[in-house]
């Protein structure tokens, strides 16, 4: 375990920031109750996505695919009877099993190939739940058991549900991050075969990442199945979200501990705004600041190198102090 002062620095201003976000609970109304538990799955989802896509470098478009399979092992989980907690760990087991039985294959492939595979895997999954109607309530929808309580409780048990899902994914990217398993990833994304020639079990280290991911999606959509109460094949495994992910984690930088929750905080707000202020073209207008965003800030917010035309600029004679 790789464990520095700036490591516990940064653990300590992550804990903070969160222990503000769960004590501001208490004060916050519905509406602000269901934003922040949007955020915070998206947050959650992101950091999922960036074992894969930005510790070990495969462009992985498996996320809805994971979340769908979690929202649904939840949904019908709960109506053979089990209990709601139990139900989202039992949202997170099925993906993992599926994610290492798909791994085993799909991590086989390198590049444009593992990504639309993983695409297929959104598709595949989402006929499988469309036409499975015995089971899975096909293309009607799945309804979930309701929860008692008032709508604020309900609400605030979800939002710190999902915080806490938050919270656990950060912690679980920083210990991997300072670890030797996050070195190694790291190894494989700089040069597979190089990583391999020293010794390292590659194809290992790759399920376990692609594992690890699916899990932290599983138990997401496992609490958002029991939040929202309903589900539908198209929302559950949505091709939207799958995109929408990794363009956040790249905004907020590939590869590092607080980069998704940067670029998700920016994407929302940015998203929020053009929604607000041009609710005719915002798909337009969003998608064309995204693309300026990720071509400015080549490497996202954290870590990131100016343009060669803007270093040329930025750059400082010899000799003379700042």
């Amino acid at each position: 375990m790789i464990f520095n002062r700036k490591a516990s620095f940064q653990l300590f201003i992550a804990s903070a920031v969160f222990a503000s976000a769960f004590f501001a609970a208490r004060e916050m109304n519905n509406y602000q109750l269901q934003v922040g538990s949007s955020f915070a799955m998206l947050c959650t989802l992101c950091l999922a996505w960036n074992v894969v896509g930005g510790y070990l470098g495969y462009p992985s478009f498996a996320t809805a695919t994971f979340f769908g399979i979690g929202a649904y092992g939840a949904a019908i989980s709960q109506a053979f009877g089990v209990p709601l907690t139990l139900s989202w760990l039992i949202s997170a087991g099925v993906s993992a099993l599926v994610a290492a039985a798909f791994g085993g294959a799909l991590l086989r492939l390198k590049g444009h190939y593992f990504a639309i595979g993983t695409i297929a895997t959104v598709e595949l999954f989402r006929e499988i739940v469309n036409n499975w109607d015995s089971f899975t309530g096909g293309a009607v929808g799945l309804n979930l058991p309701m929860i008692a309580g008032a709508p604020d409780v309900v609400g605030r048990f979800f939002y710190l549900s999902m915080l806490g899902m938050a919270f656990l994914s950060l912690i679980a990217t920083f210990l991997m991050a300072n670890s030797r398993f996050g070195f190694g990833l790291r190894c494989i994304r700089q040069n597979e075969q190089a990583a391999a020639m020293i010794g390292l079990e590659v194809y290992r280290y790759k399920v376990a990442a692609f594992v690890l991911s699916a899990t932290l999606c599983g138990a997401t959509g496992g609490i958002y199945a029991s939040m929202v109460g309903f589900l539908e094949p198209k929302d559950a495994f949505s091709i939207l979200t799958t995109i929408e992910v990794p363009v956040m984690v790249m905004l907020g930088g590939m590869g590092t501990i607080f980069g998704p929750l940067i670029g998700a905080t920016f994407y929302i707000v940015l998203r929020e705004f053009v929604w607000a202020n041009f609710i005719q073209w915002h798909s337009g207008i969003l998608g064309i600041i995204v693309v300026a965003a990720i071509l400015i800030v080549t490497n996202g917010v954290l870590g990131s190198r100016l343009p060669k035309s803007w270093r040329v600029w930025s750059a400082r004679p010899k000799g003379v102090k700042a």
